[in-house]
C-alpha cells in the first residue's frame, strides 16, 4: 500500500483528539486508510527531564530508547482519530512493540517525525495492525516502532492469527537486575508525562467502565523502566529492542525486572506478586 503522506505545520491537538475519541467509537470500515502523518518537532528540556525522573532513566546525554515514542504520541493520536481511520481508538490493546535504535539519540532538535498503520491481519480476538513511528534527521533514520494493536470488536475476512493462550517465558537462564512499585497514582503520573490519558490507566473507577476491577500501568511506562534499568547492558545504537505484553499490570504492584547477562543479545522479562508474566522480550541488533 502507497503511503499518501499529509505534513502537519505543528504537534496536533491532544484535548481535540481525545475528544474525538470518546465521540467516536464504532467501526467504520475494514481497511486501514493510506494515511501518513508528518511533522517537524524538537525534545522540549524540561519536559524530557521530567520522563527521565519518572521512568529511572535519570540524567544522562543520550535520549532514552523509549522517548521519542512520546514524542510522537499526538501526532499517532491524531492518525488514530482521523475519520478515515475505521477502529475506534478506546478499546484498542496493545500487543507487542519493536524500537530500533538505528544511530545513536543526541539531543533530537527539529527531527521529522512520521507515522503510519499497516499490516491489517485478521486475529481470533478481533483485528490488529501495526502503527509505525519513525524518526529522521537529515542523515536518514535515527529510530523506528512497530506497536501492533489488537482491536477486539472488528472482523476482516481471512484465516486469524493463532491466539497465544499461555505467556511464553523466556528460554535463557535470567537474573533479577531491578524491582520497583508501581503505586496506585503511577498511571496518572505516566499520563501527565506521555499525554496518553487512556481512562484504564488513571483510576480503579474509570478503569472498571472497560472491565478491569482497578487501574493498570501504561505497557510504555514497563517498558520504559526496563529500558532504563538495562541500560548498562544496551549499546549506544544499532539495536533493537522487541516486547510482548502479557497480564497487564494492576495498580498498585510490586515488579521485578530480570534479564540475561550483557551481550549484543539478550532477553528479559517483568514479573509481578506469584510469578505473574507482565511482559517478555528481547534485545539485539537492529536488522532494518
Amino acid at each position: 500500500m502507497a503511503i499518501h503522506w499529509q505534513t502537519l505545520p505543528r504537534n496536533p491537538d491532544l484535548p481535540r483528539a481525545y475528544l474525538k475519541a470518546a465521540l467516536n467509537r464504532k467501526i467504520t470500515g475494514e481497511h486501514l486508510p493510506d494515511l501518513g502523518l508528518r511533522c517537524n518537532l524538537s525534545a522540549d528540556p524540561r519536559h524530557l527531564a521530567a520522563y527521565r525522573e519518572l521512568c529511572g532513566f535519570g540524567e544522562g546525554g543520550m535520549l532514552p530508547a523509549t522517548y521519542p515514542h512520546v514524542l510522537a504520541f499526538a501526532l499517532q493520536m491524531r492518525l488514530l482519530t482521523d475519520k478515515r481511520f475505521p477502529f475506534p481508538v478506546l478499546g484498542l490493546v496493545h500487543l507487542r512493540n519493536r524500537i530500533q535504535v538505528l544511530r545513536p539519540l543526541g539531543g533530537v532538535a527539529g527531527v521529522r517525525v512520521s507515522v503510519h498503520a499497516q499490516n491489517l491481519q485478521a486475529h481470533e480476538k478481533g483485528v490488529t495492525f501495526d502503527l509505525v513511528t519513525q524518526v529522521d534527521d537529515p542523515l536518514g533514520p535515527l529510530w523506528q516502532e512497530h506497536s501492533t494493536m489488537l482491536c477486539r470488536q472488528a472482523k476482516i475476512d481471512g484465516l486469524p492469527n493463532p491466539v497465544q493462550t499461555d505467556a511464553q517465558e523466556p528460554q535463557s537462564a535470567l537474573v533479577a537486575v531491578h524491582r520497583w512499585y508501581a503505586a496506585a497514582d503511577t498511571g496518572r503520573r505516566y499520563a501527565r508525562v506521555s499525554g496518553d490519558y487512556n481512562p484504564i490507566h488513571l483510576s480503579a473507577l474509570s478503569a472498571r467502565l472497560f472491565g478491569f476491577p482497578t487501574a493498570i500501568a501504561h505497557g510504555m511506562w514497563s517498558l520504559a523502566q526496563s529500558v532504563a534499568a538495562l541500560r548498562e547492558r544496551l549499546p549506544q545504537s544499532n539495536y533493537q529492542l522487541e516486547v510482548a505484553f502479557h497480564k497487564p499490570v494492576r495498580l498498585p504492584s510490586e515488579l521485578i525486572f530480570s534479564a540475561s547477562a550483557a551481550g549484543p543479545s539478550g532477553q528479559l522479562a517483568l514479573h509481578g506478586r506469584d510469578d505473574l508474566l507482565h511482559m517478555s522480550g528481547t534485545w539485539g541488533p537492529a536488522t532494518l
